[in-house]
């Protein structure tokens, strides 16, 4: 990835079942990708990447051949973490109480979003399928915990999900002078907003 590429040219990627020390090798990567972009940016050597998840360089480049496809998985990861909460969460608390839960996950994956938005906004087509893929994953997640909020009366009911994953990431941008506690705040406004006219 220091020059984009595999230089052995070992194809990876492919969509085929894996082992289970291969997939456990894949979490390890895209967890160790995560928190090294977090730390240094997108461009951050591979070999810290790869030092981080405890496996060689030329295991990450089996998997992974270029930059773009593993800023492409640790995204497709997050949104699939994330999506996959709504319904562990819908289980366990109260509608609101779940809403409220999903949306503040939902925040954090803004935050690992926005570490990735140099390479996701560099027109690379490995990323162009990844707006369809958000969407898809995340919409039908949220709108599902707002219709059960809403038929037990706890929110309005004319909220749609993908209006409300656009509001939420515009007001998890704090402003400069803002601190950590910017995004908890506009969150608690935002569920205060939807609570307004509830069982009407």
């Amino acid at each position: 990835m220091e020059a984009e590429k595999n230089p052995a040219g070992q194809g990876a990627g492919e969509d085929r079942p894996m082992r289970a020390d291969a997939r456990r090798n894949e979490d390890a990567l895209l967890a160790a990708a995560k928190a090294v972009f977090a730390a240094q940016g997108v461009d951050a050597p591979v070999r810290d990447i790869a030092a981080a998840a405890g496996v060689g360089v030329a295991t990450l480049y089996r998997r992974f051949p270029g930059r773009a496809d593993l800023v492409a998985a640790v995204f497709r990861h997050e949104v699939d973490t994330c999506a996959e909460a709504a319904g562990a969460l819908a289980a366990e608390h109260p509608p609101l109480e779940a809403l409220r839960r999903w949306l503040t996950l939902y925040t954090g994956f803004i935050a690992t979003k926005a570490g990735l938005s140099k390479a996701l906004h560099s027109r690379d087509p490995a990323f162009a399928p990844l707006p369809a893929y958000f969407e898809s994953r995340l919409a039908p997640a949220l709108a599902g915990l707002l219709r059960s909020a809403a038929e037990a009366g706890d929110i309005r009911g004319d909220v749609e999900a993908f209006d409300l994953l656009r509001a939420l990431g515009n007001l998890s941008v704090p402003p400069r002078h803002e601190g950590d506690g910017h995004t908890g705040r506009m969150l608690g406004l935002l569920i205060d907003g939807l609570r307004f006219g509830a069982g009407a």
